[in-house]
């Protein structure tokens, strides 16, 4: 008895490759900018494309139900929110330092040997 499933074509899979390797080559001619903000985003825009991708096509979440799709992504999604929060609080707290005590005098001294 033969069984019946879903098949996904491989021209699919092959086109995905493709685009792995042409954004591994994009990210990979970013060591090559100066390091700044632009630098960092497309490192960063790289980065999440790939995984993206491979999250959609090889682990095969592009077919899964939405249910399915908000109950794996969801709380990845918020817990970078919550970064992002934990982020903002983090310079609102530096900033207030600042504004009240000043700049830091602190200055370490070289350990004493005996």
């Amino acid at each position: 008895m033969a069984e019946t499933g879903q098949q996904h074509p491989l021209k699919i899979y092959w086109i995905m490759w493709g685009a792995l390797f042409v954004l591994s080559g994009m990210s990979y001619a970013t060591d090559f900018m100066d390091d700044g903000a632009l630098r960092t985003f497309l490192i960063l825009t790289f980065m999440f494309l790939k995984a993206g991708g491979i999250v959609l096509i090889f682990m095969h979440m592009g077919w899964e139900r939405l249910a399915l799709k908000i109950s794996i992504l969801g709380p990845p999604a918020a817990l970078l929110v919550l970064i992002w929060l934990m982020s903002l609080e983090g310079a609102y707290v530096e900033d207030t330092r600042v504004e009240y005590y000043g700049e830091s005098t602190f200055e370490p001294r070289e350990p004493e040997h005996h």
